[in-house]
């Protein structure tokens, strides 16, 4: 009997433990939840203001009918992700669509920005990794940060016939799509079949609005991702705190069978040990 006591109480000292452990977890859950949703606000706010960037640069490359160079140049990714998790698929599913693309056809060069994606393709395609750009996602990003990062991929020169940029487009709070958008060379830009229907452009002026686009392209896309990363983080948080709270329901009610359980054993064996000493005298 006193080893079932104490193993009694060893059980209820665990269950506790968990129970405070849980508990702690969900606090932390719930406040990542709130924070998520102030930053996902403003985010949206400012993806507004962002879009029209992006979708300027994609129509002029549209109504000059710019298509992919020819040659073995190979492709160019850049995914777009960020430095941080729990956010749901919204890495993985970047990550997973450059891995198709990279075992379609090997020769392509991936620049990366963000370490989440940089993390899932560095132990099998690492070779194909041309340039990772971290310290994103801690603060809202501005067109400078998007300038900066078009820049270094110039100055790295990097050659390439075929060229995109994925990101994660926001749909609604609990949803993003996946997203391809076509980048082009300075190349296929000059030999665009309807470019001299706009004036006075020569190559330094295409170079110039080339750089110019890859920024606002850029910019948008990291846009886009930060928003449907923050409302996928919101989501990912309020989903963790509902678990939570199941879990210390479920928590607290075997605690409470158990105590219940070690309660009623001490008594059969008060109320047994009176019987005995009764019958004994």
């Amino acid at each position: 009997m006193p080893s079932q006591q104490v193993r009694g109480m060893a059980t209820l000292k665990m269950i506790s433990i968990r129970l405070k452990s849980v508990k702690n977890i969900q606090k932390i859950t719930q406040s990542m939840k709130m924070v998520s949703a102030a930053k996902y606000t403003k985010a949206e706010r400012e993806l507004k203001l962002a879009r029209p960037m992006g979708i300027g640069a994609q129509e002029f490359y549209k109504k000059a009918e710019v298509k992919d160079e020819e040659g073995d140049k190979g492709q160019l990714i850049i995914a777009c992700s960020s430095d941080r998790g729990l956010c749901g698929a919204v890495h993985s599913s970047i990550g997973r669509i450059v891995k198709a693309d990279i075992a379609a056809n090997p020769n392509t060069k991936v620049v990366i920005i963000g370490d989440k994606v940089r993390n899932i393709l560095q132990r099998l395609y690492g070779k194909n990794i041309a340039m990772v750009v971290t310290e994103v996602g801690r603060k809202p990003a501005v067109f400078g940060d998007a300038a900066i990062v078009a820049q270094a991929i110039i100055n790295a020169g990097i050659e390439f016939n075929k060229g995109k940029i994925l990101f994660n487009t926001f749909r609604t709070v609990v949803s993003f799509r996946t997203t391809e958008m076509p980048l082009f060379s300075p190349g296929a830009v000059a030999n665009a079949s309807k470019l001299p229907v706009y004036d006075s452009l020569d190559s330094d002026v295409i170079q110039s609005y080339t750089e110019f686009s890859l920024a606002s392209l850029l910019f948008y896309s990291m846009k886009e991702n930060a928003t449907s990363e923050q409302s996928s983080r919101m989501t990912a948080m309020d989903n963790a705190s509902k678990n939570a709270g199941e879990m210390i329901d479920k928590l607290t009610m075997t605690f409470n069978r158990t105590r219940q359980a070690v309660i009623t054993r001490e008594l059969i064996e008060i109320i047994s040990g009176a019987s005995a000493l009764e019958s004994k005298n």
